[in-house]
């Protein structure tokens, strides 16, 4: 499902009596209410490079983030463990731009604290650790496009 389909289903709620919606196609499910509360849901599989048809058309990282992040991951020890983007949209480090990061390099985490904020279709994502452990790098720069199952963090257990 790309981003112009979840448009679609989204215009298509606008406009009819209809206040909730969930498809499920390829092994991602994406349900979508209408109402007060904005919600969004997602259950994707874990992969390591999605299908074509999963991922939306967007700008790519620059060539050398991307073989800095490749470098990176094939040097990342058996104890590291990679946060990957569950969706396509836009990274951010912050939850505004006069905040501080969420988290920085070699700060200690906690599984379930924030890591950083993905922005899809005007909704922000909050990324959770996976794990505890100590923050190796950030892997992306803030305001970047991410894509589905990029790597975002590297966090080294403990």
């Amino acid at each position: 499902m790309n981003l112009k389909e979840l448009k679609e289903l989204i215009d298509i709620l606008k406009d009819t009596d209809i206040s909730e919606v969930e498809v499920e196609r390829s092994g991602v499910r994406v349900k979508i209410k209408k109402g007060g509360d904005i919600t969004y849901h997602t259950a994707m599989p874990r992969m390591e490079y999605p299908p074509a048809a999963l991922v939306a058309p967007s700008v790519p990282a620059p060539v050398i983030e991307q073989a800095q992040a490749a470098k990176a991951i094939e040097a990342a020890k058996a104890n590291q463990i990679k946060v990957a983007s569950p969706i396509v949209g836009t990274f951010y480090r912050a939850s505004s731009p006069d905040k501080p990061a969420y988290v920085e390099v070699g700060d200690v985490v906690k599984k379930g604290q924030i890591l950083c904020i993905i922005e899809a279709m005007k909704l922000m994502n909050e990324i959770e650790s996976e794990a505890a452990g100590k923050v190796v790098q950030v892997l992306i720069e803030s305001g970047q496009p991410v894509e589905y199952g990029q790597a975002l963090f590297l966090i080294e257990s403990v």
